[in-house]
């Protein structure tokens, strides 16, 4: 069976005891790494995004406007309260409360959403076992539309909430059939690594063929 991320109660009560827990909208370091992970998307703008475990929405709203339609969802009621006011009045922008991987979003309750040209796995998959990893990636790459892009950045220290490493973790990623990585992203602190499907053009895949540069 695949771990799903601890209780509720406990992301709730973080939540309750900080507003920003983690001080995402604080911190330098999470500024400068939300500049990286967007500055290494291949796609000016995307038709559809899909961002799990968004915490207060700072990616959320930094997204936002390189997408006409941008889902976002948290464990944490809390969370998803915060990350709603921040991306309130930004067009296309929904922050749903959702447990994943059980409830992933699928054509059947997001038709107008999936599949997704890009997937946003920000400080997430180290929450679960390798079946669970393994289960938000097969859900993933099944709702990725052709052509589409999957993101994964994650914390490199360890942390004791963590169940795997960033390295167990991205290498499960970089493993996935029919995606072809394009960015490797490693310093002290994070992975980042960008992967698009296969199938994808090279003017979807390099943003200096699509300007005629290659």
């Amino acid at each position: 069976m695949s771990r799903i991320p601890p209780p509720h109660h406990r992301f709730e009560d973080l939540y309750a005891h900080s507003p920003d827990p983690w001080q995402l909208a604080e911190r330098a370091y999470d500024r400068r790494k939300y500049a990286l992970t967007l500055a290494a998307l291949p796609r000016e703008r995307y038709r559809s995004a899909f961002e799990p475990a968004c915490s207060v929405g700072v990616l959320t709203a930094a997204l936002a406007p390189r997408c006409d339609r941008l889902l976002a969802c948290d464990l944490a009621s809390v969370a998803v309260e915060q990350a709603r006011a921040r991306t309130r009045g930004l067009p296309g922008v929904t922050v749903e409360r959702r447990t994943l991987p059980q409830q992933w979003p699928t054509p059947a309750d997001a038709p107008d959403a999936v599949p997704f040209d890009l997937v946003v796995l920000s400080e997430f998959l180290y929450y679960f076992d390798p079946a669970g990893v393994a289960d938000v990636l097969h859900r993933a790459r099944a709702t990725l539309a052709p052509g589409g892009t999957l993101v994964a950045v994650h914390w490199r220290p360890p942390a004791d909430e963590h169940v795997l490493p960033a390295e167990r973790v991205h290498a499960a990623v970089c493993a996935l059939p029919g995606l072809v990585r394009i960015v490797e992203h490693r310093e002290p602190d994070f992975l980042l690594d960008v992967l698009v499907r296969a199938d994808a053009p090279a003017a979807e895949v390099s943003p200096a063929a699509r300007e005629g540069l290659r």
